[in-house]
């Protein structure tokens, strides 16, 4: 790099994705790379996939931190603190398998990682976004969930370590910015899908398209009658930067999701249509606490960022389908490695 473009990329924005190596977060870092953002990608890669790294590494503007925010930063990240317009904290494991395997780690990566995000945001000025989720409703009594909804989710179940952990992420981020210590956004995420989803990380989607393409049983719990939401992650990510770049004052969550709702056992259908799959259907008992019905109200996005999904469940089914037959269909020794 001659000093010319070394000068013009220390003009471009700094922005911190932490966990952005994940799912969501390695299509957020495509994103801001695309449009010249220097991004810092912050990622202990326990649940990241290594191929999603490998996207990344190389592309201008972009450096990898492997660090794990629960513990104090790296000086690789706090060294820039002077530079850092924009953080976004996208570091948890989000699929019940992947949290509850370690439910401390979890817990404190929401409390105590979100905590030292949130001074780094204090000390650097820069906007703060974090990532809560839909599970902060619980198994919710109202339906469609609105924000102002207080949720009913069991504290001491096997689910609390991600539940509660959000939940008490949200009240530090609102707390910071009430005393003017942080400016923060808050993104109550629906479940999402596409490229870039572990294989085995156990959510719904992965699951049943694996299954489908795989010689296994195509797995249903409970009976099938359980609703969800499902979010194409490009929409996720139109949303999320909108969400950090809107205005106000951001003292209130905002749900991000495809209020289009369907059962799991519809989905299913979907996915055994879509893949051409002779497969069998089996019923295994529904996990404890597992929400029966879930879909965002989106209101409040609609209004504030003008925002709502535009690729439809066929459209993104189709994608997600063909990501993963290509990578199902590498070298098992390949799979392995991650």
């Amino acid at each position: 790099m001659n000093s010319k473009q070394g000068n013009a990329r220390l003009s471009n924005p700094l922005t911190l994705v932490a966990g952005g190596a994940g799912f969501i977060g390695s299509h957020l870092v495509l994103r801001l790379l695309d449009q010249d953002h220097e991004v810092i990608c912050l990622d202990n890669l326990q649940t990241s996939r290594p191929s999603n790294l490998s996207l990344l590494q190389g592309r201008p503007g972009f450096r990898f931190v492997e660090a794990d925010i629960v513990n104090p930063l790296p000086t690789a990240v706090t060294g820039e603190a002077g530079r850092l317009t924009r953080i976004y904290n996208l570091a948890c494991a989000a699929s019940p398998p992947q949290y509850q395997a370690d439910p401390e780690h979890t817990m404190l990566t929401n409390v105590v990682g979100t905590n030292h995000l949130l001074r780094l945001a204090e000390k650097s000025g820069a906007r703060l976004l974090l990532t809560s989720t839909s599970e902060v409703y619980g198994d919710p009594e109202v339906h469609p969930q609105q924000e102002d909804y207080r949720g009913a989710v069991n504290c001491t179940g096997p689910r609390a370590c991600y539940d509660e952990g959000k939940r008490a992420a949200e009240a530090l981020a609102f707390d910071y910015a009430r005393m003017g210590r942080a400016e923060v956004r808050v993104a109550r995420i629906f479940n999402t899908y596409g490229p870039h989803m572990n294989p085995d990380d156990g959510r719904v989607v992965s699951n049943l398209i694996c299954q489908a393409l795989s010689d296994e049983d195509i797995t249903l719990y409970g009976d099938g009658s359980q609703t969800r939401s499902f979010c194409y992650v490009s929409d996720m990510v139109d949303a999320l930067t909108a969400l950090m770049e809107s205005d106000g004052d951001g003292l209130a969550p905002v749900n991000v999701g495809n209020p289009v709702e369907l059962t799991v056992a519809e989905l299913a259908e979907r996915v055994v249509a879509m893949t051409g799959t002779r497969n069998r259907i089996v019923y295994r008992p529904l996990p404890q606490d597992d929400p029966r019905r879930r879909r965002p109200d989106i209101t409040r996005a609609r209004a504030l960022l003008g925002w709502e999904p535009r690729v439809g469940l066929a459209e993104g089914l189709e994608k997600t389908c063909a990501w993963f037959a290509r990578e199902l269909a590498r070298e098992p020794e390949s799979l392995a490695a991650e």
